[in-house]
């Protein structure tokens, strides 16, 4: 074509590729359009239209055939009910064609999703509809309370400590300079949406004392990704994608920060490892340096939350830490939204020995602003003889629910049982949600 387009230029339109061979789409785009002018034509015909001239053409047609075979009076119910027959065979066509299309283009994508398409759709849009949720902590508590929520929204930002420097994040901090990724990474896997394999690799923890031994997969991706974009918050949201994961996860802040504690003995201890093995009681923790200033996005979430929920997990080294960081705390505390704070179900040995519900909360009153939260979810179910046998042996015990010295406290309670036991004590991610959601649709 001279003046115009040619029909190779036509095909490489964006809009034009979906008519090139091998798409498998052109036959149900093809049977829906005809559906539709089928439909239109036996709606007109219902409705006794027969203007344009082919109309009329085709109302005679039916009309004559209607007659041949109900002559007289009933001519007419006999039109009527095979232009309602036409309009429903068409619908019909329709429907069916469209249906094709979507599958096709959906089992193109995802082959497995495919075929569960609506399902998915379904369940997505109304997690998206969810109440914004904030969960602030760190370790497995968090990703407990993280895996229950996530099944009712998808709007949920996890805010999580970075003062882990143990093990595969103390190492990996040391050597290339990048914020503690262990915690980040439990938070990532128990938010994710991707196939468990994924999750699977993603825990993976490579064996052996050299090299790669005691390092997991999760953790060398996220500082891979740290060194490729040059940004441990970019890093995470790159690393969430990957992941598919249900809502966001922010470190508390960017800068690299260490706990610092005043023991009973009035001695000061530095690092969240030699703090939680030291057998001196914490009288009082900070961080180094005291000026950490946290995310704008996490700010931003706290103001935009309908529920905001402290724990579960360890009070000094893992819900403390972040509301140290400057704004943190102050944001919740002017915050509108439904404050729940999850006491934990075992005491920590080195931590919280001894500690009962309350003992948890006067521990968060002594590092922050008052009223902090309103809600204290506490777990009056003791765990089975044999589970609590072996606790104590690592010398922790259940957390005494000393309800009335809560309430007397100024807070509201909610109690019940709240944990998972198979062969560690843990709480149930889903009772956990259920309970929190049913505070915010009492409150609603």
């Amino acid at each position: 074509m001279r003046n115009g387009w040619s029909l190779n230029q036509m095909l490489h339109l964006p809009s034009a590729r979906w008519l090139m061979p091998g798409m498998l789409v052109k036959r149900w785009l093809l049977l829906a359009m005809v559906g539709t002018v089928i439909m239109f034509g036996g709606v007109l015909i219902l409705i006794d239209v027969q203007s344009p001239e082919w109309l009329s053409w085709l109302h005679r047609q039916v009309q004559a055939v209607s007659q041949r075979f109900t002559p007289g009076s009933h001519g007419r119910i006999v039109l009527t009910i095979a232009g309602a027959g036409i309009a429903l065979t068409g619908l019909a066509m329709s429907l069916i064609g469209v249906r094709g299309l979507v599958r096709t283009v959906a089992c193109a994508i995802d082959p497995v999703a495919g075929r569960r398409l609506a399902h998915i759709i379904y369940n997505r849009r109304n997690l998206q509809l969810g109440p914004q949720l904030v969960a602030v902590g760190g370790g497995t508590g968090l990703s407990t309370l993280l895996r229950g929520l996530k099944q009712y929204s998808s709007n949920v930002t996890a805010i999580v400590t970075v003062t882990d420097d143990g093990g595969s994040s103390g190492k990996l901090t040391e050597q290339f300079g990048v914020l503690p990724p262990g915690d980040i990474r439990n938070c990532l896997v128990a938010l994710a949406d991707a196939e468990p394999i994924m999750t699977e690799l993603f825990q993976y923890r490579f064996r052996g004392s050299e090299g790669l031994g005691g390092h997991s997969f999760g953790n060398l991706l996220i500082v891979a990704m740290t060194n490729i974009t040059g940004d441990f918050e970019r890093a995470i949201r790159e690393t969430s994608k990957v992941l598919a994961i249900r809502g966001r996860v922010l470190p508390s802040t960017l800068d690299h920060v260490r706990l610092r504690a005043k023991m009973e003995d009035g001695s000061y201890i530095e690092g969240e490892t030699a703090i939680a093995s030291s057998p001196l009681k914490i009288r009082q923790m900070m961080l180094t340096p005291p000026s950490a200033r946290p995310l704008d996005e996490a700010l931003q979430a706290i103001r935009e939350a309908e529920v905001i929920v402290l724990g579960p997990g360890s009070v000094f080294t893992s819900v403390i830490p972040n509301l140290l960081v400057e704004g943190i705390a102050e944001a919740i505390r002017g915050s509108h939204a439904l404050r729940v704070y999850v006491c934990n179900v075992m005491t920590q040995p080195g931590e919280t020995d001894g500690f009962t519900a309350s003992d948890h909360i006067r521990a968060i009153e002594a590092h922050c602003p008052p009223r902090l939260f309103d809600y204290v979810l506490v777990n009056t179910t003791r765990p089975s003889s044999e589970l609590m046998e072996r606790y104590r042996q690592s010398g922790a015990e259940f957390v005494e629910p000393d309800i009335d010295r809560i309430r007397a406290m100024g807070y509201r309670t909610v109690v019940g049982d709240f944990i998972s036991q198979t062969d560690v004590v843990r709480h149930d991610p889903h009772k956990l949600a259920d309970a929190i959601l049913h505070l915010l649709s009492r409150r609603k």
